[in-house]
């Protein structure tokens, strides 16, 4: 699937909730093999239904070391459907984020630490999780493609915001 680029008009656009029909029908599974194949074959560690053109809130995170994020603690990838925050950290990390629909750039931006999340399975099984660390980022960065946003909108300084070669060589030196 083609992975949509920022300034096309579907990254702006929130997501509408899978409806419970949509879980009898074994479309919705096939989406999801294709969103996670998406996923891989572009080396990332997440992503959101709109970022491949369907309007549906469906997201799958999953960390793992790779060349966009050597220290990334290691996952299965988790399909979440019509997720939800529930609560989240009033304490904030800052770190440096990258993604398919911003390619070429990452951000430093501010995200809670933890969040507790409700969303549901490919089953429509209502399930409850909290995230905490660099897997909440990763949560956090996709949902924020469910309502229309990105990393973009969460910086706060343009000094924030360097070249993808850049910050990887900064990072092998030691100085991320």
């Amino acid at each position: 699937m083609k992975i949509a680029q920022i300034g096309e008009a579907v990254l702006r656009h929130p997501a509408r909730t899978v409806s419970e029909e949509e879980f009898a029908h074994a479309e919705l599974s096939v989406f999801a093999d294709a969103l996670l194949n998406t996923m891989l074959e572009a080396s990332g560690i997440g992503i959101a239904a709109p970022q491949v053109f369907d309007s549906r809130s469906m997201m799958y995170i999953a960390s793992r070391p790779n060349a966009r994020y050597p220290k990334a603690p290691l996952m299965e990838p988790l399909l979440l459907i019509n997720p939800s925050i529930v609560s989240q950290s009033v304490d904030l990390v800052w770190e440096w984020e990258g993604c398919l629909s911003v390619p070429g750039l990452r951000g430093k931006i501010a995200r809670p630490d933890w969040v507790e999340v409700d969303f549901q399975n490919l089953q429509g099984d209502k399930i409850q999780q909290r995230f905490e660390g660099f897997v909440a980022r990763v949560f956090l960065h996709e949902f924020d493609h469910l309502i229309g946003l990105t990393w973009l909108d969460h910086v706060t300084d343009s000094k924030h915001i360097m070249a993808n070669e850049v910050w990887l060589n900064a990072l092998e030196q030691g100085l991320l």
